[in-house]
């Protein structure tokens, strides 16, 4: 899991675009695509759309940041007698997507898109992932077309998928989301997403999962000059995540009922984990009471303060260890859940940045005879995804490092006030702060005390270059 997200608004300044382009050479991420890559992409963006069942006249809508482009999803909500209706269309890169052709072996060696603050390497090229076979608004895509129909209280009582042709009516994003429906100006489809999205969790509740809200960190440029601060998600971002997990846990399902398909697991966090995030709470002064559970305790939690948010940073621990399980011709693993989503579950709603969406997509799609390419590709699918996870991972955290050095590059020496938000267990004067601004958690070393946990303390700057040293700080 990655520290935190971190994303960059404007044109980053020379020294920081430096060291991210030294990072990606560091890490060997792939530039442009080979020419023979490039030229199949044309060719299949080029081609008509295949011939399948026309949903065009359903008016989805897609929900992302303001600036994507790469629109995995849409979706259409609607009341169905007393329960609900959800039709997901996902982006069917598969039509796309030639199995063995150039096209394919590239994205078998990328993986995974992989997100820096200036810029992103896409696993698809773009004139595919950002064009032909993106979600836009107001034009016809071909689309992997989910069905899930749900009773009053949000539960799946009915599961339909196949290839469409859909077109998505409206671009929207989450301030925009959000804002409608407090107003009380969004019209369903919108207006139910908040219906859904709650009873939803209601049943995440129910079941035991859980929904980390870590604070999104964010570089924004203004006066020629960069801010850095934390942007809690909005209830719109869950509800609109719970439409995501819906379907992946449909999916997954589909697959267990036929017997073979590639599924996210993660095993249950071991009691040493859960007892060190007891003390961490304590120590941040997040009340836990002996009755209540972690997953109640997360949804008490305001990441918009910062104990909270450093405690919601802390428990994304309990998350490592997630993997990908294949099975086939019925012979099902041993665990088949992913202990955060309390359920069976699957990667299988953003083919254009993962590519183990795509072979999920097929083999629901034809759940009683997968695709050859599929079954031939299976096994070495979780080998792959785990090696390209670990890369994003790595980018992500590294990044965070570098951008925090970028804005601080200028101020080695200054005292900063921060709170001690993590000592490690065998090296007590080793830990973390959290700074009151700008929002920097850094590593904090150089005392001759053990550090004290969740107590404020004033720090300094000793080292801060985007080149060569993480930040890092000291006790005053």
């Amino acid at each position: 899991m990655p520290r935190r997200r971190i994303r960059v608004t404007g044109t980053p300044e020379a020294p920081l675009r430096a060291a991210l382009s030294a990072l990606r050479t560091e890490l060997g991420v792939p530039e442009n695509f080979p020419p023979e890559v490039q030229a199949e992409a044309e060719r299949a963006a080029a081609a008509p759309p295949p011939p399948l069942p026309d949903a065009t006249d359903i008016p989805f809508l897609t929900v992302d940041p303001p600036t994507s482009m790469d629109l995995d999803q849409a979706m259409h909500l609607s009341r169905r007698g007393t329960g609900f209706r959800v039709r997901y269309a996902i982006a069917d890169v598969a039509s796309f997507v030639a199995p063995g052709g150039a096209l394919d072996a590239e994205a078998h060696r990328r993986v995974t898109t992989l997100y820096f603050p200036d810029e992103k390497t896409p696993l698809h090229p773009p004139l595919l992932s950002e064009g032909a076979a993106s979600l836009l608004p107001d034009v016809t895509r071909p689309a992997v077309l989910w069905t899930i129909d749900l009773d009053a209280d949000g539960r799946t009582t009915a599961v339909d998928v196949h290839r469409a042709l859909v077109r998505s009516r409206a671009k929207l994003d989450y301030e925009t989301v959000q804002r409608r429906i407090d107003e009380g100006t969004a019209e369903d489809p919108l207006a139910l997403l908040k219906d859904i999205g709650e009873a939803r969790e209601r049943l995440e509740v129910e079941r035991g999962g859980i929904s980390l809200n870590v604070p999104e960190q964010e570089i924004v440029e203004r006066d020629h000059t960069y801010e850095l601060g934390y942007r809690a998600p909005l209830p719109a971002d869950g509800w609109n995540a719970q439409i995501s997990l819906l379907t992946g846990m449909a999916a997954a399902e589909l697959m267990l009922a036929h017997g073979t398909g590639v599924l996210r697991t993660l095993p249950a966090a071991p009691d040493g984990a859960v007892a060190r995030l007891h003390r961490t709470a304590h120590a941040l002064h997040i009340d836990w009471p002996h009755h209540m559970s972690y997953a109640g305790l997360i949804r008490t939690l305001d990441p918009r303060r910062p104990h909270h948010a450093a405690f919601l940073q802390e428990c994304t621990t309990l998350l490592r260890g997630a993997g990908y399980t294949v099975f086939r011709d019925g012979d099902l693993p041993a665990l088949t859940t992913h202990a955060a989503v309390a359920a069976p579950y699957t990667h299988c709603t953003a083919p254009l940045r993962r590519l183990v969406d795509r072979y999920a997509a097929e083999i629901c799609l034809s759940p009683a005879s997968p695709p050859a390419w599929v079954l031939a590709g299976l096994d070495a699918l979780p080998k792959r995804m785990a090696e390209g996870t670990r890369l994003a991972g790595t980018v992500e955290r590294e990044c965070v490092d570098i951008v925090e050095a970028a804005l601080l590059k200028d101020r080695v020496g200054d005292l900063f006030e921060g709170c001690v938000v993590d000592v490690e267990e065998h090296q007590p004067t080793v830990g973390r702060v959290q700074l009151d601004t700008p929002a920097v958690v850094a590593r904090l070393t150089g005392g001759t005390t053990p550090l004290p946990l969740g107590e404020r303390l004033r720090v300094r700057l000793t080292q801060a270059d985007p080149g060569t040293a993480k930040v890092q700080f000291a006790p005053a």
